[in-house]
């Protein structure tokens, strides 16, 4: 298992995660089984949002004996009334489901504080300026909660979030297909059943704010990375073809910014399936060629820092470069960080002889030369 560092938080987490929402379905010693099958693998993040009584119970119980292993996302917001879930701003409601959550897992302490499901823009400023944002705060002055985070689909609000200055981590869908469409304040506009007028590369928004998460120091872990698992399917594919477990991972492990995928199990078999990623071939990984040949294909032109630029023969890392000066390109003058980041490459644009190999082993038409010779001026 390697392991990322989650933005500016210090927290090394794998690269691979548990998203635990499917052990709702489950039985005591089955949650115990999936994270039992999760440590050993290497896994060290999870991530729990529901506020079901039971899977909290029984994730705390797993967890018994071992609490420091893990890094735990837990949220403030998600709460149960009259035997279902509700998302809240109700503080008395807040307050005594995040009491729960320490309770049944039993620990004394959050490693990640997440301010729950804000998918709207006015939503997100109520949180942020009232009494919601003051009562996370204070838990993070206790201890009870060591950093502040945020869930939400809406790019837009999690740029907001990412420009706050209070938010530290990002939960946020990722993923090839999510990644085409505008922003929305409604979750299901990206569960549509074609994307008519998504089909036109990444949308800028998703784009910026993976840059601008990079730039800052605001870690992304990952939720939806399967799309629900419609990227399995053809049929249910906006693409056309469908996508493995491991290529969907790569896709999201490879924007900037991203530290973990938090995958939803429900067995040990599918630890393993997910976990496989990490001896997977480069050719078992490569969601380029797939997307690239689909018959919905809408990436062209667009570095999505696959890889398939590789090898250079002077010993540029193609990729890196283009990453660094697409961060670089955001600002008036070159991040010190970003620009640092470059001159520690052991090749820079600078190095590229343009013979154009690159070029013809991109599958999504990018003028590779063109771009290092942009970089090699951004950086000189």
């Amino acid at each position: 298992m390697r392991y990322r560092e989650l933005g500016k938080t210090g927290l090394q987490v794998s690269e691979i995660g548990l998203g635990a929402e499917w052990l709702e379905r489950r039985k005591e010693e089955e949650v115990k089984a999936v994270i039992d099958r999760c440590e050993a693998c290497g896994i060290n993040i999870l991530d729990c949002w529901m506020s079901e009584p039971h899977v909290r119970s029984n994730i705390g119980k797993a967890l018994q004996g071992r609490r420091e292993k893990w890094i735990i996302q837990g949220h403030f917001g998600s709460t149960w009334q009259n035997g279902q879930y509700v998302r809240t701003r109700d503080m008395v409601k807040v307050k005594e489901a995040f009491q729960d959550l320490l309770t049944r897992l039993q620990t004394d302490y959050i490693d990640l504080g997440m301010i729950h499901f804000v998918d709207s823009e006015t939503e997100f400023r109520q949180v942020m300026d009232g009494e919601f944002l003051a009562y996370v705060k204070e838990q993070k002055e206790k201890g009870v909660i060591r950093h502040i985070g945020m869930s939400t689909h809406n790019p837009q609000v999690a740029k907001l979030a990412a420009l706050s200055g209070e938010v530290e981590m990002l939960l946020f869908s990722v993923n090839p297909a999510f990644d085409l469409l505008p922003p929305s304040e409604n979750l299901n506009d990206y569960f549509a059943d074609t994307y008519k007028e998504g089909l036109g590369g990444i949308d800028p928004v998703r784009e910026e704010l993976y840059k601008l998460c990079e730039q800052r120091g605001v870690g992304i872990t990952v939720m939806k990375g399967y799309a629900g698992g419609r990227l399995f399917d053809a049929r249910t594919s906006p693409f056309g073809v469908a996508l493995t477990p491991v290529q969907c991972l790569h896709y999201a492990l490879t924007r900037p910014a991203v530290a973990s995928v938090l995958v939803g199990y429900d067995t040990p078999a599918h630890v393993d399936a997910a976990v496989a990623y990490e001896t997977a071939t480069e050719e078992e990984r490569d969601y380029a060629s797939v997307l690239a040949k689909a018959p919905h294909h809408a990436y062209s032109g667009q570095c999505t820092y696959c890889g398939h630029c590789a090898p250079c023969p002077a010993g540029i890392d193609i990729a890196m470069v283009n990453k660094l000066y697409d961060l670089a390109a955001m600002q008036p003058e070159v991040p010190a960080t970003v620009r640092a980041h470059y001159q520690a490459l052991s090749a820079t644009a600078a190095d590229c002889i343009a013979c154009g190999g690159c070029e013809s082993r991109c599958p999504f038409g990018v003028p590779v030369v063109e771009r290092m010779e942009k970089a090699k001026q951004l950086f000189s």
